[in-house]
C-alpha cells in the first residue's frame, strides 16, 4: 500500500441523513394504504357495464322479435347478412358511447341528473353514427326497427341506472360505497360543511378528518358522537394518506386565497386523492354554471332563470299532456274516491281553498276532503300545538283529519284533483308549494320570488321531507327550484314524486 493511501478503516463515519421527526399528533399509517381510486369506484363501474349490456342486448332481441320477426337478413351491398348481427354491431356502438360520455363516472353516479343527461346523449349519438354507417355502407336497415330500438333501450338503460341508483342510495346510509373526505378550511367552515355532508348521506362523502386553518380549537363534530380528528396542514399529505382519505373537499375560502389553493393541489400531487371545492354560488343548479378560463382566471358565467320563452312553453305543453292523461287514467279512480268520502260523513268530497298563484293571483284549489267539515273551527284550539315550526299550522295526529282521509293523506290521494287545477292553468304538475294568502301577506325580502312560477302539485319540498320539513327549509327548497327549474328537472322531480309517495315518506 503507497503511503499516504487512506484505508476504510481510516474514513471518517458516514453522515447519516437527516430524519423528519413523526408529527406527534398522527398515528403511524395503516398497514393497508390506499394508492389508488376506492374499490368500490370499479366495481361499480363494471356492475353497471355488465347491466347496461344486458339492458341492450334485451333490447336489440325485442325490436328484432316485435318488428321482423326470428330470422330475417338484411341487405349489406351485395350481401345478406342476418339482422343479429347488425343488432350486435348497434349494441357495441352503444356501449361505446356509454363509454365515452363517461356515463359511469363514479362522481356523477347517485345524485343529480348528468348522469341521466349523459346516457340519453349516448343513445342518440350511437343510433346517429348507426344511421350514417348505413347509408355510407348501403344497409337497408328497417325503419321500425330503429323506432323501437331506440325509445325502448333509453328506458331500459335508464331504468338499469336508477335502480342501481336506489341501491347506492341505500347502501351510503350504511357507509358503504362512500368516498372518505378531509375537510380543510376555518372550524366554522369546515362544521358547517361537515353538517351538509351527514345530512345528505346520498351524496357519497363521508367526512373521517379536519384541516383547521384557523386558531379556533374547539372540536370539530363528525355528527356521529364523536369528533374528526385534526390534521395539520404541514403534514397534509402524510395525515391524507394514514386516514385513506379519497378527496380533499376545501371548505369555504382559504386564509391565502388562490395561492393557498394552488399549493394545495400541488401537495396533492402524485396522490389518489382529488380535490373539491365548495362553490360560494350556494343553490345555483350545475347546467347553469359555465367555466370560461380567461388569462389564467375561471369565470364563471351563471345563466339568469327564465319565466317566459319557448321552455316555459314547454313546460305548459307537458302540463297540459300530464294532467290530461292523469285525469282520464284516474277518472274510476277519481269517482271512487268521491263516492267514499260522500258515504263517510255525508260531507262534501272536494275541498276548496284560496291559494296563491304566479303573480300573486288567488286561485281555488281542489282537494279530496280529508278532514272533518267543522275543521276551521277546531283549528284554534289546535294552533297551541302547532309542529311548523312557521307561518303553516302542522300537527302529526290532527284529530280533524277521518279515518278515511289519513289513508288519503298517507297515499296523496287527497291531491288528486289539483290535476284539474294544472288543466285549468292556476298550478303546473311541478312547482313550489301553494302558499295560503296569510302565508303570503307575511313574506319579507326574497321570499315572494316563489310567486315567480306556478305552484305545483309536486316539487322539491315535496320529495326531501313534505310535511316533515321546517316552513324556513320548504321555502328555501321553494327558491331553489324557482332559481333553477327545467324540463329535464320536472321529469327528474315528477320520477322521484313516485318513489316517495310509494315510501309514504312525510305525508301526515
Amino acid at each position: 500500500m503507497n503511503a499516504g493511501q487512506r484505508t476504510d478503516a481510516d474514513a471518517p463515519p458516514a453522515a447519516k441523513p437527516p430524519t423528519r421527526p413523526a408529527s406527534p399528533t398522527l398515528a403511524a399509517p395503516p398497514a393497508r394504504r390506499v394508492v389508488g381510486p376506492p374499490e368500490w369506484h370499479a366495481r361499480i363501474q363494471l356492475i353497471l357495464t355488465v347491466t347496461d349490456a344486458m339492458a341492450i342486448a334485451v333490447t336489440m332481441v325485442a325490436a328484432q322479435a316485435f318488428w321482423l320477426g326470428a330470422a330475417v337478413e338484411v341487405q349489406v351491398g351485395w350481401v345478406q347478412v342476418d339482422y343479429t348481427l347488425v343488432g350486435c354491431v348497434i349494441a357495441l356502438i352503444w356501449m361505446f358511447f356509454l363509454a365515452a360520455t363517461r356515463s359511469r363516472q363514479p362522481r356523477i353516479l347517485s345524485s343529480g341528473v348528468l348522469e341521466y343527461q349523459r346516457v340519453l346523449n349516448a343513445t342518440l349519438l350511437a343510433f346517429g353514427t348507426t344511421a350514417i354507417l348505413a347509408f355510407l355502407l348501403q344497409v337497408a336497415v328497417s325503419r321500425g326497427y330503429f323506432l323501437i330500438a331506440l325509445p325502448l333501450g333509453a328506458v331500459l338503460v335508464l331504468a338499469n341506472r336508477w335502480c342501481w341508483r336506489q341501491y347506492l342510495d341505500r347502501a351510503r346510509r350504511r357507509d358503504t360505497y362512500v368516498d372518505h373526505a378531509m375537510i380543510i378550511g376555518r372550524r366554522d367552515d369546515v362544521q358547517r360543511l361537515t353538517r351538509a355532508l351527514a345530512k345528505n348521506r346520498s351524496a357519497g362523502l363521508r367526512p373521517v378528518a379536519a384541516c383547521v386553518l384557523d386558531d379556533d380549537l374547539r372540536p370539530v363534530d363528525d355528527l356521529r358522537g364523536g369528533v374528526l380528528p385534526r390534521i395539520p396542514r404541514a403534514s397534509l399529505v402524510r395525515g391524507a394518506s394514514s386516514a385513506a382519505v379519497d378527496v380533499v373537499v376545501v371548505a369555504g375560502e382559504m386564509p391565502g386565497g388562490r395561492e393557498d389553493v394552488r399549493r394545495l393541489g400541488w401537495d396533492l400531487e402524485g396522490t389518489h386523492a382529488e380535490l373539491i371545492l365548495e362553490s360560494r354560488l350556494t343553490d345555483i343548479a350545475g347546467p347553469r354554471l359555465h367555466l370560461r378560463p380567461v388569462e389564467g382566471l375561471p369565470l364563471v358565467y351563471v345563466t339568469l332563470p327564465q319565466f317566459t320563452g319557448l321552455t316555459y312553453v314547454t313546460k305548459r305543453l307537458l302540463d297540459i299532456v300530464l294532467s290530461l292523461t292523469a285525469v282520464v287514467l284516474l277518472s274510476p279512480v277519481l269517482l271512487l274516491i268521491a263516492l267514499i268520502i260522500r258515504l263517510g260523513d255525508r260531507g262534501p268530497a272536494l275541498f276548496r281553498q284560496v291559494r296563491i298563484g304566479a303573480d300573486g293571483q288567488p286561485f281555488t284549489m281542489l282537494k279530496f276532503r280529508s278532514m272533518r267539515t267543522d275543521a276551521e273551527e277546531v283549528l284554534a284550539r289546535l294552533k297551541e300545538q302547532d309542529e311548523g315550526a312557521g307561518l303553516l299550522f302542522k300537527m302529526k295526529d290532527d284529530p280533524r283529519i277521518t279515518r278515511v282521509g289519513k289513508v288519503l293523506r298517507k297515499l296523496s290521494l287527497d291531491e288528486l284533483p289539483q290535476f284539474l287545477n294544472v288543466l285549468g292553468g292556476s298550478m303546473s304538475v311541478v312547482g313550489p308549494r301553494p302558499p295560503l294568502p296569510s302565508e303570503v301577506a307575511a313574506y319579507e325580502g326574497d321570499v315572494s320570488r316563489r310567486l315567480l312560477i306556478k305552484p305545483g302539485i309536486t316539487g322539491l319540498w315535496q320529495v326531501s321531507g313534505r310535511s316533515d320539513l321546517s316552513w324556513e327549509e320548504s321555502v328555501r327548497l321553494d327558491l331553489v327550484y324557482v332559481e333553477n327549474w327545467s324540463i329535464t328537472g320536472d321529469l327528474a322531480l315528477i320520477a322521484r314524486t313516485v318513489l316517495t309517495v310509494l315510501r309514504r315518506e312525510g305525508a301526515y
